[in-house]
């Protein structure tokens, strides 16, 4: 009998020391992630601090320039350059599955001054239900992803740009500069 009980102890032994040493390391383990959580907040807040005065910086710098100095040199000098038509909105179904979402679109036209504006007025205006046609198709073959943020609608505008410039004006110099969106609505 005394040695089962001499056996039995050191079993009790191991399952005390063994819990003991699960306990610690959930102890450990605790330690650690709090030690982590606290050196990242403090240098998160250490680093947001220093980048919010060149923010406040620039900020007040920008808004100490005149306006005249806010133009591009872009913009200053197309705006003598060119001049404006603005396009019907033009309403498309957007090419998604299973969802019947629609775009509506209304665009504006720049147009080098090289082209007559009263001639060119006259021009579009005889040729609005082919540009009305072209919008219409080339907005339906799009989905929402394809239209969707800053970089695509700006893909968008280019793309336009160089279809109409195509498609208006074959083998010849190219009037349209930029095409201008005036709405975008997806619905």
């Amino acid at each position: 009998m005394a040695k089962e009980k001499d056996k039995e102890k050191p079993q009790e032994d191991q399952q005390k020391t063994s819990k003991k040493g699960s306990i610690l390391q959930w102890i450990i383990l605790g330690l650690i992630v709090l030690v982590c959580t606290a050196s990242g907040t403090v240098l998160g807040r250490l680093f947001a601090n220093n980048a919010m005065p060149s923010k406040a910086q620039s900020q007040e710098n920008t808004e100490q320039k005149p306006l005249a100095d806010l133009k591009s040199k872009e913009i200053q000098g197309n705006e003598e350059d060119v001049w404006y038509f603005i396009l019907d909105p033009v309403v498309a179904n957007l090419n998604e599955p299973k969802v019947t979402r629609y775009i509506r679109v209304t665009l504006t036209l720049t147009i080098k001054k090289t082209m007559d504006e009263k001639k060119g007025i006259a021009f579009f205006d005889t040729k609005k239900p082919y540009i009305t046609n072209w919008l219409t198709i080339y907005l339906a073959s799009q989905s929402v992803e394809d239209i969707r943020g800053d970089k695509n609608l700006k893909r968008i505008q280019s793309e336009l740009a160089n279809m109409l410039n195509e498609r208006l004006f074959p083998e010849s110099e190219q009037y349209i500069t930029r095409v201008l969106i005036q709405e975008f609505a997806v619905q």
